[in-house]
């Protein structure tokens, strides 16, 4: 009864009751009381509330260590407002942290600029990740994305309006400071994405018609919506947990190309500005490679071409424009697509770093395909990006890709070794300490 209440008050809308709930699960976790079976498994990219997600920074830290990972990471869209409190809540908890932000780019002054690259939704335009930020570059980051969110706002009062004429006739009235906003942590630096717009729809949806069969009428018969057989079983159930979720997934597959606006050169900075402002501030710009969808390993996306059948080019663009690094997602490829990547990164001689994107309630936070053959490395390489952010902390000259490195002459294999070693050891409850590692590292 105590644990459940505090899982209830580590999501809490208030900070200091959900920092003081990891306070005293952490307590509990050092006394004994709380155990777990800790695994290799490791995720270095969860959304929390400061994009879309249905998880504070804390609880987030929580269910990371309820499923027996040894790191959790926090990445939102165009935000870097989780930090901190991430940060604190697994130094809390006992498990290592690391922290970063994930945006659209302009690759449109690229040789691919015509081409549909990661982004399902945009040609020659690219998400990417800014992982390992540095505490003491946090309000950078900041002061760096609120003019991306600004811009962004701009389109997503726009998408909400073009939603409205779609729906309106329906009985919706959907209205973007009233329904979308408050549904955001806009107002203390977090962003706001079309997910947030269709689950203002959904929320509408429910409190007009209920939840059941009258719900899923209106889905079949006025805004005709096909519905496939195990969907239609989630929204039968009135008890769903996961109810508005599901609903949303619905709303996106069939509303989301209808009103979604192109971003423009003004949100969607060039590519080098960010790779170049990410290495500025000590962090590890990294490439989100999604590949072509065949038979859909995860099950939620139609066949589509992505990059696969110019790899070879991509990777070497993304020399061109200074990326240290890529980034995927285990579960969303084929081992050969992983192993091709593979092989072409190191050829560069590109970090690998994984994590999988967590923004719903009914996804888990555990990743077992990093435990296949041809994933374990990245289990250490996320050791390493641990040990890159909390070292640079103390000194920015001991970023992995810092030219002042004392290490610098090792290669970026030797690099990550020594560095996933002093992660794997560091104390994650004082993260602080992992100096004494770096200065005992010839003993």
């Amino acid at each position: 009864m105590v644990v459940e209440k505090l899982e209830q008050q580590v999501n809490d809308p208030d900070r200091a009751v959900r920092l003081a709930a990891a306070a005293e699960l952490g307590r509990l976790i050092r006394e004994g009381d709380l155990t777990r079976t800790a695994l290799e498994e490791v995720n270095n990219h969860v959304h929390t509330t400061w994009s879309f997600s249905p998880y504070e920074p804390a609880a987030a830290a929580w269910q990371a260590w309820k499923a027996g990972l040894g790191i959790v990471g926090s990445i939102d869209h165009d935000s870097i407002g989780a930090a901190r409190e991430l940060r604190d809540a697994c130094a809390m908890i006992g498990i290592a942290s690391t922290v970063g932000f994930e945006l659209r780019v302009s690759f449109l002054d690229t040789p691919l600029a015509d081409r549909k690259i990661n982004n399902p939704d945009s040609a020659g335009i690219v998400y990417m990740c800014v992982h390992g930020v540095p505490l003491a570059q946090i309000d950078r980051v900041a002061r760096f994305l609120a003019p991306v969110n600004i811009e962004r706002n701009k389109r997503n009062l726009a998408q909400v309006e073009r939603l409205q004429t779609l729906v309106g006739r329906y009985g919706y009235d959907l209205d973007f400071e009233r329904d979308v906003v408050p549904l955001s942590r806009a107002d203390e630096g977090g962003s706001i994405t079309e997910r947030h717009i269709l689950y203002a729809m959904a929320l509408q949806t429910i409190s007009m018609k209920g939840k059941g069969e009258p719900l899923v009428d209106f889905l079949r018969k006025e805004l005709r919506i096909p519905l496939s057989t195990g969907v239609e079983g989630l929204l039968l159930d009135e008890g769903n947990p996961h109810y508005a979720y599901d609903l949303l997934g619905v709303f996106k597959s069939n509303f989301l190309s209808r009103f979604f606006i192109q971003p423009g050169r003004e949100e969607c900075l060039d590519a080098r500005t960010v790779v170049s402002f990410g290495k500025s501030i000590g962090a590890i710009p990294a490439y989100a490679y999604l590949g072509d969808v065949g038979q859909s390993v995860t099950g939620d996306k139609r066949e589509e071409h992505f990059e696969d059948s110019y790899l070879d080019q991509l990777m070497d663009v993304l020399v061109d424009l200074g990326y240290p690094a890529i980034t995927y997602m285990p579960p969303r490829n084929t081992v050969a697509q992983m192993e091709r990547l593979q092989h072409l990164a190191r050829e560069r001689d590109l970090m690998e770093i994984s994590g999988v994107d967590i923004n719903s309630s009914r996804q888990s936070f555990n990743c077992p395909e990093l435990l296949l053959p041809c994933c374990r490395h990245l289990v250490d390489a996320a050791w390493a990006l641990v040990a890159h952010e909390k070292l640079s902390d103390r000194d920015p000259k001991l970023g992995l890709f810092c030219e002042d490195n004392p290490l610098a002459d090792l290669s970026l294999t030797e690099r990550l070794a020594r560095y996933s070693a002093m992660g794997r050891k560091m104390d994650p409850r004082h993260p602080e300490r992992i100096m004494e590692l770096w200065e005992g590292r010839k003993a």
